[in-house]
């Protein structure tokens, strides 16, 4: 089979490798189309596993199942979850999924971008879920990123009504932006220093869009009725972001750093101002199986109709050319791969 080997930003190669054998408790997919992700392309976090073959937003069919597999058969159209937590340590009993040792360990074989994968038993036990019959394979690789956002905001607890504010208006940004206006939020902000970002971002549901270079609390004041942001998302990774939700933060406001920076890189919080006004700072990271469930729902139901942010369906062939639109950050939102040519 094909896959797309990932060496850096700029050297992804169309590679030969086996599919894999499957064994007891398994399921082989054949992958119909993944998702570039903006983590696919932060080099200082995968070159040090380079080569290795990348995507964790996959959704396909399966075409072969292991022994004892009797929930799933070939033909089921699927989105199988990369990452998975045990369901049983003390991180996951307390909510914590995202810190489980076992989420952070598990991945399925080889990656997304490639033409089959093995999905490992713990996967096909509480990661691998039927798609609708109304979500294309394209939207179904939007799973993944939508269930990332929905435990941002649940975690966040964005309230109907609440005011919000998206610092960073690419893949993530404009989810947290198509999600809020989903649930019900109020005033709807976002930013970017891309022009092409902002008008996608008011097109999928903003109220109001600003360049990030701008005085953003002074504008946030302005469009919001003279208050800060009751919940601002950080979906940038550029210090100068997280300085800024410091400074656009309402009292007993919350700051949900969705983005992170690169290693060894602090944010100096002043922490006498936050105290006195309740104002919280909590990250997140990844997603857990039931925010998997909420974002199938939302995307079957049409509440966040995830491929109007689709802008390029490319052959698994082309993957060298999808890394360098979402590297490069252009006029384009999400990159899909068809590693079969169709989604």
């Amino acid at each position: 089979m094909r896959v797309a080997m990932y060496y850096r930003n700029d050297d992804v190669r169309i590679e030969e490798r086996p599919i894999p054998d499957i064994g007891p408790g398994e399921l082989l997919v054949k992958v119909m189309a993944s998702g570039i992700c903006g983590s696919d392309i932060m080099e200082w976090y995968r070159m040090k596993k380079a080569p290795l073959v990348l995507g964790h937003e996959i959704a396909g069919t399966v075409v072969a199942v292991g022994d004892g597999v009797d929930a799933w058969h070939p033909g089921d159209r699927v989105f199988v979850s990369h990452h998975i937590p045990c369901n049983t340590c003390r991180y996951c009993l307390s909510g914590c999924h995202t810190a489980c040792e076992t989420l952070h360990g598990g991945n399925y074989d080889p990656g997304g971008f490639a033409e089959y994968l093995r999905v490992p038993r713990l996967n096909v036990d509480r990661g691998t879920f039927l798609l609708p019959g109304n979500v294309s394979f394209a939207a179904g690789a939007m799973i993944e990123p939508l269930a990332c956002v929905v435990r941002g905001q649940r975690l966040a607890r964005l309230q109907p009504g609440q005011s919000a504010l998206i610092l960073g208006s690419g893949i993530s940004g404009i989810l947290h932006v198509m999600l809020a206006r989903a649930t019900g939020a109020g005033n709807i902000m976002a930013t970017d220093i891309s022009a092409y970002r902002r008008d996608q971002a008011a097109r999928l549901g903003a109220d109001a869009v600003a360049d990030a270079r701008d005085d953003i609390p002074a504008w946030v004041r302005q469009v919001n009725e003279g208050r800060l942001a009751d919940l601002v998302i950080v979906c940038a990774g550029a210090p100068a972001a997280f300085v800024q939700s410091l400074q656009c933060v309402d009292r007993g406001g919350t700051i949900l750093c969705f983005a992170t920076t690169a290693p060894g890189i602090d944010l100096a919080v002043p922490i006498n101002d936050f105290w006195r006004n309740e104002i919280k700072i909590m990250p997140s990271y990844g997603n857990s199986p039931q925010d998997a469930v909420t974002a199938i729902e939302l995307i079957r139901l049409g509440r966040v109709p995830v491929e109007r942010m689709i802008t390029h369906r490319l052959p698994l062939t082309e993957a060298q050319r999808g890394f360098r639109l979402v590297a490069d950050g252009g006029e384009g939102l999400k990159v899909i791969l068809l590693p079969h040519g169709q989604g």
